[in-house]
């Protein structure tokens, strides 16, 4: 049973980890959030009509209503009379609350219900089989997110070009006779689809995450769009499986895991990302600062190198008197530059090195 939950985790994570990559390069994360709840109208309509939890028309409807959430968002954006941010809440909450309304009034006894569709239970997905003239393939959650994350693969496949212009130049992309705007509701019904098709499993609270944070987490490791993909797909798939047999050994939450993992992972990379990480970006700072505090001292030098003043002003003494450095903070400078092969420390008096002059020179004329 374990292997058939890592297996549904890991499609899950696969299938919802690719279009992923675009909304956070195209800043939708809220649209995202907005779809994964607002999709539960379409949900609900389409079960009404037809009667059948298994229906393909359910994705179809769901589908339908997330393009519908984001169409109605740039409509209110248009207006320019409120934010983005403010157009989404507004458009939502107000889909989202009417399916939950429908879902409380009329279908509490069966399984479409508020706390199946937001939670889901990733448990008891391996149950529901996929049973072929007697012969049971698998659980039915495999094989429909499968069938999903086969589809998305294709479709990022197919356009990958198309989406890359259009993300990162969408002005560019319509002059050279794109159409971003075709794109971006391609992009916005691939996540509908995705969304309602990981409901079953895992509900929506972890398909945001496993949308979101993979993508946002290989986002801080690469600027390659191709690579970006593909470590979006391996941290979704591994925070997954990782999160179930954690769960397991606990004997906690499924979904619950899952996600924390996955925001590990995403706190690893904001902190240790070898460019983008807060700790490189410390020493990077830490570095400049040396770095900017042995060019004033190089300039310094050389301003006053064959003058009469030089014996007095490349004194260790008169960086603290007249440049107003501190003690310690003059001896760590000075040691950077030593040690950078900058300068050359005779007794308490400092010149520059051959490399020092050059490095200087070279700043001050790129200055």
């Amino acid at each position: 049973m374990i292997f058939d939950i890592i297996l549904i985790a890991c499609i899950v994570a696969a299938a919802c980890s690719m279009p992923g990559v675009f909304l956070v390069l195209r800043r939708l994360s809220l649209q995202s959030d907005a779809i994964s709840h607002s999709v539960l109208f379409g949900i609900v309509i389409s079960f009404f009509l037809v009667k059948n939890f298994h229906s393909p028309l359910l994705m179809i409807g769901a589908a339908a209503t997330g393009v519908l959430t984001v169409m109605l968002s740039e409509v209110l954006l248009k207006t320019k009379l409120v934010k983005e941010d403010a157009s989404i809440g507004l458009v939502f909450p107000a889909l989202f609350s009417i399916g939950v309304i429908l879902i409380s009034k009329y279908a509490g006894d069966i399984h479409l219900d508020t706390d199946a569709v937001l939670t889901g239970e990733i448990a008891l997905a391996p149950f529901d089989r996929f049973v072929v003239r007697g012969v049971d393939l698998g659980p039915r959650s495999a094989w429909s997110m499968g069938l999903i994350a086969g589809v998305n693969f294709l479709f990022l496949l197919g356009f990958f070009k198309e989406l890359k212009l259009s993300t990162f130049d969408a002005g560019l992309a319509a002059s050279l006779g794109f159409r971003p705007h075709l794109l971006h509701y391609g992009l916005m019904i691939m996540v509908s689809i995705t969304a309602v098709g990981a409901f079953d499993s895992v509900g929506s609270i972890l398909v945001v995450a496993l949308m979101i944070v993979p993508a946002a987490t290989a986002y801080l490791l690469t600027d390659s769009l191709a690579v970006m993909i593909a470590l979006s797909i391996g941290v979704g798939v591994v925070s997954a499986a990782t999160g179930v047999i954690v769960a397991f050994s606990l004997d906690t939450s499924i979904s619950g895991t899952m996600a924390v993992v996955c925001g590990l992972f995403f706190a690893v990379a904001l902190f240790f990302s070898p460019r983008y990480g807060m700790v490189s970006k410390m020493i990077v700072a830490r570095d400049r600062k040396w770095v900017f505090a042995c060019y004033t001292l190089g300039v310094h030098l050389l301003h006053h190198e064959g003058t009469p003043e030089e014996e007095q002003e490349s004194h260790v003494r008169h960086l603290q008197d007249d440049l107003k450095w501190a003690p310690k903070y003059a001896k760590k400078v000075v040691a950077s530059g030593i040690r950078n092969g900058l300068l050359l420390k005779t007794g308490n008096h400092l010149r520059l090195t051959p490399l020092g002059k050059e490095t200087v020179r070279s700043l001050m004329n790129r200055g």
